[in-house]
């Protein structure tokens, strides 16, 4: 089964023109013929049109694909929506119906979308729980069964100023900021610079008050820590560029941050008219783990391999297409 990312799917003038008026592009054509692995053919999604989307991170736009390769192999004809701009602008393209499939993390609806202040305590399920529930009743959005896969916010550090600042927990950074304020300085995304579940309630927890901040785009981050342009980074503890780069993350010793688990998130009208389009999504969800991750980011942006490639090669890993 060809996986087809390619503008001519979309068919009407009229949606190619919405879709460039707020800024979403379809994608090229992925060069892979997708072969039922342990996903099999799904009778009732054969030739059912399903656009994936995603958000514009190494992460995300791997999980895009391997949904993309998980749905064409169970026999949907898939567009690509992958690469949207920032978090708002990738729900609200699932909210309007331009995107069918986008992965979402559970404190990222839960504080921005929900617009709470604070994480759900209990841990990984409570927060899903709740986030999900929330979703389906405010905005119709179905949250299906959340993976392992637990992409966190943290601070980095290279190991170097790590260990000669004995930093080793975000207390650790404040209590030395306080001793050398000429170190409070932090490279941070600019999203993440105003995000209520970002640096704000890193500030409300650790007290990083008169902070200078340089924002950077979240790929260049890594590489000005590790240059010493800035002493701190915001990261996602999945990322493959901390071990490239030989990072140090602190620990969020007083969970500033909420859980990020990764969930397939769907309108839920679209779920119950397929529901069957579960099986192939929570499948690819249930074998994610942060370290298998980190290998799979690492393999795009320290080694330069191509991200549909990568993932392509861990679907055949797994055994689920061929």
């Amino acid at each position: 089964m060809k996986l087809r990312r390619i503008t001519a799917v979309l068919g009407a003038a009229v949606l190619a023109a919405s879709l460039s008026a707020c800024g979403l592009t379809v994608n090229q054509a992925v060069p892979y013929d997708i072969q039922p692995g342990t996903i099999q053919p799904i009778p009732s999604l054969q030739g059912l049109k399903v656009t994936v989307g995603s958000k514009d991170f190494t992460e995300n736009i791997i999980l895009a694909y391997l949904s993309e390769m998980a749905l064409s192999a169970a026999g949907a004809d898939v567009v690509d929506l992958s690469d949207i701009k920032g978090s708002n602008s990738s729900r609200q393209a699932l909210l309007s119906g331009q995107t069918d499939v986008t992965w979402e993390y559970t404190g990222t609806g839960w504080i921005n979308y929900q617009g709470n202040e604070l994480p759900v305590p209990g841990g990984e399920k409570a927060q899903y729980d709740a986030t999900a529930k929330a979703d389906e009743e405010k905005f119709g959005v179905t949250w299906l069964n959340y993976s392992p896969l637990n992409d966190q916010y943290a601070f980095a550090v290279t190991e170097e100023y790590g260990a000669k600042n004995n930093l080793k927990t975000t207390s650790d950074l404040a209590a030395f900021i306080k001793q050398k304020p000429d170190q409070n300085v932090f490279c941070l995304e600019t999203e993440f610079t105003s995000r209520q579940d970002g640096f704000p309630a890193a500030v409300k927890a650790y007290g990083f008050q008169n902070s200078k901040i340089e924002n950077f785009g979240i790929g260049t981050i890594y590489s000005a820590v590790a240059s010493g342009t800035c002493p701190v980074g915001e990261v996602f503890t999945t990322d493959g560029r901390i071990s490239g780069l030989n990072l140090r993350v602190l620990e969020d010793d007083k969970k500033a941050f909420p859980q990020y688990n990764a969930v397939p998130t769907l309108r839920a009208d679209f779920v119950k008219a397929h529901p069957e389009i579960r099986g192939p999504l929570e499948t690819v969800g249930a074998a994610l783990t942060n370290e298998q991750m980190v290998q799979l980011c690492k393999q795009v942006d320290v080694d330069g391999q191509d991200p549909g490639k990568v993932a392509h090669a861990w679907m055949v890993s797994k055994g689920f297409v061929k």
